[in-house]
């Protein structure tokens, strides 16, 4: 059975969250964020390493338990997401790669093997993605609306995202060189010629962004241990 590594941005401060701390270590039932995170990743057999990117001065995540797990490597990364991605690529050694976000503690192991059986299909990758369900506005400077914009071929991008782990790292080097900011790792994929397919994922794999999104969050993981 093929094993893949997944990369696991945690350098950021999660400043709209308005804690004390950053959102990936505020606590969530008997675990904080990224606990959960790790262990719905170590828990897929087909995950063998999680190398987790942290802030150089980061002193949270060595108390934690699970920072001592054998399938887990830390390293440190940059003050942009896409650093802290490269920085982590840095210590991968499989084909492929995951990227995941810290904050997305609701991934389920369904959605993983859908992303794997397709990423691994091309070259070219793929992501788990949730199709638009709202009507969607564009807004001018002042917010107010510009236009309605058709939603037939929107979708949310979730994560994670996979890639062939060399062609991933050469395209987020290519953007940082042009100074192109890189909001997640498909964007870079997609500035050096790839075409990344889109999973449907399930829409409960939310990322905990505002504080309200922590209720929500607890309420999905009871839901799913109980289905």
């Amino acid at each position: 059975m093929q094993t893949f590594t997944a990369v696991v941005p945690a350098a950021g401060r999660g400043s709209r969250m308005q804690a004390n701390k950053p959102k990936q270590y505020l606590s969530l039932g008997d675990k904080t964020i990224i606990e959960h995170t790790l262990s719905r990743l170590l828990a897929h057999p087909q995950i063998g390493k999680v190398v987790v990117v942290i802030s150089e001065d980061d002193h949270y995540f060595s108390s934690l338990p699970i920072a001592s797990h054998p399938q887990i490597e830390v390293t440190i990364g940059g003050p942009e997401r896409a650093i802290s991605v490269l920085n982590g690529l840095a210590c991968v050694e499989t084909d492929w790669v995951l990227v995941h976000d810290a904050a997305r503690p609701c991934i389920t192991t369904a959605d993983l093997d859908a992303l794997f059986s397709v990423a691994t299909d091309s070259d070219d990758g793929a992501i788990l993605a949730v199709p638009v369900k709202d009507t969607m506005k564009r807004a001018d400077a002042q917010n107010c609306i510009e236009q309605t914009v058709e939603r037939g071929h929107l979708w949310h991008a979730l994560t994670p995202q996979m890639f062939p782990t060399q062609p991933l790292a050469d395209a987020i080097d290519a953007g940082l060189s042009q100074s192109i900011v890189l909001t997640d790792d498909a964007s870079a994929m997609e500035l050096a010629g790839f075409k990344p397919r889109l999973v449907t994922g399930r829409a409960d794999n939310i990322k905990v962004t505002q504080p309200e999104d922590l209720a929500l969050a607890a309420f999905i993981l009871q839901q799913q241990e109980l289905s």
